[in-house]
């Protein structure tokens, strides 16, 4: 494996999850329509459900693509040019992601890295909020209570944060709540014990480590929005299911309700990598608390299912496999020819020769209308890295005259093999 392959091997993996997290979204988005009646905690499972389907399928692609091309027994190098009949390079969509793979996989990396350091800049806020910032004794001991009456064993800490407009709560082993100071003084002791409660119930379900799953995944597949969707589900369902909790364990769901009423009026910002009272719809998740009712059928539930399944068979449509599309049946394809005397003999690599190791390499190359390789892909491996690269490093040296297509020259892929004997 090499640096073009693991480029390649990325890029697709990406391209293809256009289309498979359309379909993942629109099963998703279809299943919790028809459990719109059922239990919150069913459709938070089916969302996280959906949510894991969307980073294992390209983690399993990937897997493949990267493990998939194994080979015999691989050194001095036959070539047998064009042993395999040329196809023309889609000037589609297709070809158009095979010439950019490198832009595309970098731009993803840089992306995912800026959103992999915001996640870690947030975490190192919360760590510093938690032993740094105040603590009220009084509100201590309140949460403290509050835990007993969840059979919380664990101790949970209390601090009192400034520039923070709604209670979050951030770690697993040692939690912590993190309160806003203009709650403390605004807010009813008895309404902002019910957010506490909140919060409380968050670290009952670990809600924290599936939280910080859910940004994992958004940082890798964030170009995707059918996981932005499905994850802004997760966090709606887990908020209801937290308001739930709590309101059992005060005995006064209404109690809470007024707490969420109190808070919308507040000007606040999310903080995505701590559970927070103000997640989801607050007035929703206050009418549900009112009234606990089922959930009446809305014709917009269909715009999600609709919307991913079109961009699911818009993507298997557009966004094939590698491999390109032959020319139409009535045209005449010829296919490049290696110009030889361009062509450097390929190098032996010494370790593979005092090994004894031989074997057969077949790269499959694009060649440019100017009859240039533009790019390789490994197609049978030799079984040893270094034959495989000596065979690449030899073919990109080498110049051909382009193929045409009812004599126009045009893009071309073809396919060579490099046989290795060392005697």
């Amino acid at each position: 494996m090499n640096a073009l392959d693991l480029v390649d091997s990325i890029g697709w993996t990406l391209i293809h999850f256009s289309w498979q997290g359309a379909l993942v979204g629109g099963q998703t988005a279809l299943a919790l329509a028809l459990l719109r009646k059922a239990r919150p905690e069913t459709r938070y499972l089916v969302a996280c459900s959906g949510l894991l389907l969307c980073l294992a399928w390209p983690a399993t692609e990937l897997f493949i693509r990267l493990t998939g091309d194994s080979g015999a027994n691989g050194g001095f190098a036959i070539v047998l040019a064009g042993t395999a009949s040329g196809v023309v390079q889609d000037s589609g969509w297709s070809g158009l992601f095979q010439r950019n793979l490198a832009w595309i996989v970098g731009a993803w990396g840089l992306c995912a890295l800026f959103l992999a350091l915001r996640m870690i800049a947030g975490l190192l806020w919360l760590r510093h909020a938690a032993t740094h910032e105040a603590h009220d004794p009084a509100w201590q001991a309140r949460v403290d209570r509050l835990a007993t009456q969840f059979g919380l064993a664990r101790p949970i800490r209390l601090r009192i944060v400034d520039r923070l407009a709604s209670p979050v709560t951030a770690g697993w082993w040692r939690p912590v709540v993190l309160v806003p100071a203009s709650l403390v003084t605004s807010m009813p002791p008895h309404l902002l014990e019910a957010l506490l409660a909140h919060e409380l119930a968050h670290i009952q379900r670990h809600d924290y480590l599936v939280n910080l799953l859910q940004n994992v995944i958004e940082s890798l597949l964030f170009y995707h929005p059918a996981v932005w969707w499905i994850s802004r589900r997760i966090r709606v369902e887990r908020e209801q299911i937290a308001d739930s909790i709590a309101a059992r364990q005060l005995g006064e769901p209404r109690r809470l309700a007024l707490a969420l009423s109190e808070l919308e009026k507040l000007q606040f910002s999310t903080h995505h990598l701590a559970q927070a009272a103000n997640g989801g719809d607050l007035m929703s998740r206050i009418k549900q608390l009112v009234r606990p009712d089922t959930e009446a059928l809305n014709w917009k539930a269909a715009i999600p299912v609709l919307g991913f399944a079109l961009a699911g068979l818009a993507g298997c449509a557009q966004t094939p496999a590698s491999s390109p599309v032959m020319a139409k049946a009535d045209s005449i394809v010829n296919i490049p020819v290696a110009q030889f005397n361009s062509c450097e003999r390929p190098k032996y690599p010494a370790e593979a020769l005092a090994r004894d190791i031989q074997g057969t390499v077949t790269l499959g190359f694009l060649v440019s209308a100017e009859g240039k390789v533009q790019g390789t892909t490994l197609r049978k491996s030799s079984g040893d890295t270094s034959l495989d690269e000596a065979a690449r490093t030899a073919l990109a040296k080498c110049t051909f005259t382009p193929g045409t297509v009812d004599g126009k020259p045009t893009e071309q892929w073809t396919e060579v093999q490099y046989v290795w004997v060392s005697k």
